[in-house]
């Protein structure tokens, strides 16, 4: 055997174990999952969201660990206050989950700029201004970690996603470009693309749609199974541990397969 060391997870053997970490969009859905993985691996837990009984809900049942604020991700001033009400409390940032977006169908002809701006602002703009907000704390501290939530739509797409892809696939840019600036201080950016996830949201479409195309849509995934926020959270989990200590600029897609199947 070798003199070196596994890396460990703290003594408890939690993850996150002492860390500080924000989750946008935990309210519900793959956000609040997170979440709930944060507080189960040993980290003070802040949900930024605007659900506001979602998420103080949310907050309540994960416990003492877990606050929640109301905090518009698309709003400069809102992220710099929330942001430095956490300071204000735990002194530091250590994890950052940029997992706020929108879906978006429009037409690219007949869609106003005032909605292209809107659509951009909560799955792109956001993610800027949250990691611009906690990236002096992390370099203060000697490092931390950015966990971008972005989609299948980052790298391929289909009819009806415009502009959602083009906002997941400049997430993806933002990935790479913050992992190669700020890794000579120690920050690690990566991001996480999930493919159909069942979320209250995603529930509701499959309600509209019915069997049979809900059973086409599990039928395309390599393990005839539609994941559920459940299984995106520990993958967020160890890419932000220091178990993955030597992940940045990647991207890990958490799909069953589905991105595997030509068309």
């Amino acid at each position: 055997m070798s003199g070196v060391e596994p890396i460990g997870a703290g003594a408890s053997g939690r993850l996150w174990e002492g860390k500080v970490a924000i989750i946008t969009g935990g309210a519900q859905g793959i956000g609040a999952a997170i979440a709930a993985q944060g507080v189960a691996d040993g980290a003070k837990v802040w949900i930024f969201d605007v659900a506001d009984d979602l998420g103080s809900v949310t907050a309540s049942r994960l416990g003492d660990e877990c606050h929640y604020l109301h905090v518009d991700v698309t709003d400069e001033q809102s992220v710099a206050e929330g942001v430095a009400e956490v300071l204000r409390v735990a002194d530091r940032v250590d994890i950052l989950v940029n997992n706020a977006s929108g879906d978006a169908d429009e037409d690219a002809i007949a869609m106003s700029l005032l909605r292209w701006d809107a659509i951009m602002r909560l799955n792109l703009t956001s993610a800027w201004l949250m990691s611009r907000a906690v990236l002096p704390s992390m370099l203060k501290s000697g490092g931390g970690n950015i966990v971008n939530i972005g989609s299948l739509h980052a790298r391929m797409t289909a009819e009806g996603a415009f502009p959602y892809a083009a906002g997941k696939a400049g997430l993806g840019g933002l990935t790479r470009s913050l992992a190669l600036d700020y890794g000579p201080h120690g920050v690690r950016v990566n991001m996480v693309c999930p493919g159909w996830t069942r979320s209250e949201r995603i529930e509701e479409h499959f309600a509209v749609i019915g069997a049979e195309a809900v059973g086409a849509i599990v039928d395309a995934h390599a393990l005839r199974r539609v994941a559920t926020p459940e299984d995106i959270a520990p993958v967020v989990s160890f890419i932000a541990s220091d178990r993955a200590s030597f992940v940045t600029a990647a991207t890990w897609e958490v799909d069953g397969g589905l991105g595997a199947r030509f068309a």
